[in-house]
């Protein structure tokens, strides 16, 4: 057998481990100390933004304009209310006044402007008693959240006759920074004590239930270091904290429940707590490293966008989970050795099951459930398969009628204040600022060349009216106002009727629509890489790990499938509205671009989490008996409820996460925990045994030259027989998630014998 099969180190590792425990522990602790140091208030330096492009041709307009004509682009919107004295009072006129005077003068403001001073009817309400004060904070994302944090309070409330509420994308933006921030602290504090409680119920034990979330914590703490670093050199989006709460808390369950159900297993087994923590790490933790490449390499795929946002994601990512891998390779194994038999105390189980069996006997029943299940699965093999199939993709028909747009104020609670506003002037004004194309040219002309292009664009369809040009040496910009909502598909037809516009000068096309139009662009362009690399990291991953050319195509079919239930109900709950008001938001009739990309890449890679696991289990069981089916009915009653209580705890710190009051972060954990539930609880307990049972022993063929290099360069988590001897036990005392027992039709019980 080629060394690559044994541990890295050949035992040097897991040597250290064992032997200096106390040493290993406290290394870990004094990163994890530092870790804490590090990424203090990594919170206050993300942003909230990163949806565009930032080479996009309408970025840099956008851009542009804020630097040459900043009242073109307001982002600040002070929505001033006279009440029934209607805003063309003279003592009302004159307060906004004042206070448009004040907001000028500010630091890092510019480009005031309001009705009063224009008289423009689209700044004022259709009944006359709001209108608007509009301006422009400079600077980039996180610089205008700090200037509109200190003259917001001289603004907002009471002043004389009106009264004054604060809008626009940069009020917007602070809001969902805040939100967010709020939320995950909300969720940390409900997650961890429920996830506790289960942990207590899958282990029985509450010294083992506390290990996972000391590697959790580890997992956290560790990645919000890493992403305050990552602040220092690029921006990061404030939403990928979410994702390293939910991340390292669901992963540290699934890899410390491996870890310690195979400890307990080689304790029972009569090995010492050293001996079993260094086959622990030869078997179940050579998976748990595995695992741990496929999920970081799924994730990873975010990188190849351009939008700060998904690359954010990738950061946080790939972050958490090597670190929880780490430190459920490094504190848990040193822990389990400190702890030896100890790691079982106080069973809490016992105040509501004295008298029933325990040790070996405990885990028989439910390791026969799941064995039996397989079974009735593979007697059906073509009912199950086409019929779960079937229902799959019928939950996902909602996806094809999908619709991209934009994130704005409607991501907020109805009622945040910047939601108010901004739903004020939808309902009540004639038109929205910033809601038209702005036209920016680059170049030198005369009156004859601008007046020729404004008649092309005014003779577009689709167009009501042009504005402009306002020039600046080099620089003119047109507002072009079009039919519709600001980034509706009219609105995004009209760009690419803009952009076909014959100039004698440079154009660029700005604007919510147009910004829209480059990221589904961009998104579209690297979409093909994106998935290349996981198809072709997933087809290899799988193939070292089984040596099986059928079974890693298997394994993307199975995990895309998986995925159709959460794309289905995400357009049919948030995009057309169902269920808007038990789950608290306004729906916009759209779902913003970016999001199911970032769901298919953080799914995709957890269905792997969970593949590895089944499938590695099922190889061993194949490559000590040889016997197909006995091997799929043994992997799953051996790991069907570890991977169902891992998938119940992460959905419910998903479901925390999907508790925020910004609708993006809810959708996202819904959607991800509604994709981990499915894929455990009907792709991996009936899809996957439905399929091996069709593709019978030929699941297992590879021609002779990858056959071969596998051999020489493939992965087991196997010890070989020395291993399947020592790990031939039925259960052990793990008095929490049931795999063992002997599997119904095999009375010897030898289709067990082996353990993880």
């Amino acid at each position: 057998m080629s060394d690559v099969r044994k541990p890295p180190g050949g035992g040097g590792w897991t040597r250290f481990v064992t032997a200096r425990p106390r040493l290993s522990l406290l290394l870990t602790l004094f990163v994890t100390a530092l870790a804490v140091l590090a990424g203090g208030g990594v919170a206050d330096r993300l942003g909230s933004g990163g949806w565009e492009d930032p080479a996009a041709r309408s970025t840099w307009a956008a851009e542009a304009l804020e630097r040459e004509f900043p009242a073109s682009q307001p982002n600040l919107l002070l929505l001033v209310d006279a009440g029934p004295a209607g805003v063309d009072d003279p003592a009302v006129a004159a307060e906004a006044g004042r206070l448009a005077g004040r907001l000028a003068a500010e630091p890092g403001v510019v480009g005031v402007g309001s009705y009063w001073a224009t008289g423009l009817p689209g700044l004022r309400s259709e009944d006359g008693r709001q209108a608007l004060i509009t301006a422009r904070v400079q600077g980039e994302e996180k610089t205008a959240s700090r200037t509109l944090e200190r003259i917001a309070p001289a603004y907002g409330g009471t002043h004389g006759p009106v009264r004054v509420s604060l809008g626009g994308p940069v009020a917007v933006q602070r809001e969902v920074t805040t939100t967010i921030q709020e939320d995950l602290l909300r969720a940390e504090l409900i997650a961890l004590p429920v996830t506790l409680v289960l942990l207590v119920l899958v282990f029985g034990s509450a010294v083992a239930a506390l290990l996972p979330l000391g590697v959790g914590i580890v997992a956290i703490l560790g990645t919000n270091a890493v992403l305050r670093g990552l602040t220092e050199v690029t921006e990061v989006s404030v939403f990928a904290l979410n994702l390293t709460t939910a991340l390292g808390l669901g992963l540290a369950v699934d890899y410390a429940l491996f870890i310690v159900r195979r400890f307990r297993e080689e304790l029972a087994a009569g090995r010492e707590p050293a001996e079993a923590v260094g086959a622990t790490l030869r078997t179940a933790g050579r998976t748990v490293l595995f695992s741990a490449l496929t999920v970081a390499v799924a994730l990873s795929a975010m990188l190849f966008f351009p939008m700060y946002f998904l690359r954010s994601f990738a950061y946080a990512g790939i972050a958490v989970v090597l670190i929880a891998a780490a430190a459920a390779l490094i504190l848990l194994p040193a822990a389990l050795v400190l702890l030896g038999r100890r790691v079982d105390a106080l069973d809490l189980r016992r105040l509501w099951r004295r008298g029933r069996a325990r040790g070996a006997d405990a885990p028989a029943g439910g390791g026969r459930a799941w064995a039996r299940s397989a079974a009735l699965v593979m007697r059906r093999a073509p009912l199950f398969a086409a019929g779960t199939t079937a229902a799959l993709l019928l939950l996902g028909l909602p996806f094809l009628g999908v619709k991209f747009g934009t994130v704005d104020d409607r991501q907020l609670p109805a009622t945040a204040p910047s939601h108010l506003v901004q739903q004020q002037i939808r309902d009540h004004f004639p038109a929205a600022p910033g809601a038209s194309l702005v036209v920016l040219t680059e170049g030198t002309a005369g009156e004859a060349d601008y007046a020729a292009y404004r008649g092309r664009l005014q003779a577009l369809p689709g167009v009501v009216g042009v504005d402009g040009p306002v020039t600046s040496g080099r620089y003119a910009y047109f507002t072009v106002l079009g039919e519709g909502e600001a980034a509706g598909q009219p609105a995004q037809d009209l760009v690419g009727r803009v952009r076909t516009v014959e100039a004698p000068f440079g154009t660029a096309v700005a604007g919510e629509a147009a910004r829209l139009v480059d990221t589904r662009h961009a998104i579209a362009e690297q979409l093909p890489w994106a998935l290349g690399l996981i198809v072709v990291a997933t087809l290899l991953l799988v193939f070292l790990l089984t040596g099986s050319v059928l079974i890693p195509v298997q394994a993307v079919v199975l995990n895309a499938l998986s995925l159709t239930a959460m794309f289905g109900a995400v357009v049919w709950v948030f995009q057309e509205g169902h269920l808007a008001g038990p789950l608290s938001f306004t729906p916009t009739g759209d779902i913003e671009t970016t999001l199911p990309v970032l769901m298919f890449c953080i799914a995709f890679g957890l269905s792997m989490d969970y593949g590895v696991f089944l499938i590695s289990r099922i190889k061993e069981e194949y490559d000590r008996t040889g016997d197909h089916e006995g091997a799929v009915r043994t992997g799953l009653a051996r790991t069907g409820g570890l991977i169902t209580a891992a998938a119940v705890i992460l959905a419910v710190v998903m479901v925390g996460i999907g508790a925020s009051r910004v609708t993006n972060t809810k959708m996202l954990g819904l959607g991800i925990a509604l994709a981990v539930l499915m894929d455990a609880m009907v792709v991996r307990s009936l899809l996957v045994p439905a399929v091996m049972k069709l593709t019978g022993r030929a699941t297992w063929w590879a021609p002779g030259p990858l056959r071969r290099l596998h051999e020489r360069f493939g992965l087991s988590e196997g010890e070989g027989p020395a291993g399947a001897e020592a790990g031939g036990t039925s259960g052990g005392e793990s008095g929490g998630v049931d795999e063992g027992g002997p599997q119904a039709g095999d009375p010897s019980g030898k289709a067990l014998a082996g353990s993880r």
